[in-house]
């Protein structure tokens, strides 16, 4: 087995681990527990990394740009969702198409959903409008 960390300085002995069967100096356990729990726990998956977006993602022209945590109302009936439903975005990816994941307030998470489908609210809208507003 193989350590994994740095040393704390007070020569505390290594701890077993449950990531793989390595082993973790008892301040690094600390600190990996941390950064475990606070990952955003996105709906029935639990904790789940976030992932900056890839720099060369960016919407074409007609595309909406949304962020996570982005506001958002369906547009148009969807799989369980009402027009005019609120949610929040939970993924944004894409290169060529951007889409996104959205998780409802009525409890129903979508994906693969774009500008056809969903209509910026509140804050987001703001944000489009002063953006759209400066690239004019």
């Amino acid at each position: 087995m193989g350590l994994v960390g740095l040393s704390d300085g007070a020569g505390n002995s290594p701890m077993p681990c449950s990531y793989g069967g390595c082993r973790v100096y008892s301040a690094d356990a600390v600190l990996m527990r941390r950064m475990l729990r606070n990952h955003m726990s996105i709906s029935k998956n639990g904790a789940v990394p976030l992932w900056k977006p890839h720099s060369l993602a960016r919407p074409h022209e007609g595309q909406v740009n949304l962020r996570l945590g982005d506001t958002v109302s369906a547009s148009i009936d969807l799989d369980g969702v009402h027009a005019g439903t609120a949610g929040k975005v939970t993924l944004a990816n894409g290169f060529n198409w951007q889409r996104y994941r959205v998780l409802f307030d009525n409890g129903i998470e979508l994906g693969d959903l774009d500008h056809r489908q969903l209509t910026p609210t509140g804050r987001t809208a703001r944000r489009l409008a002063r953006e759209a507003k400066r690239a004019s």
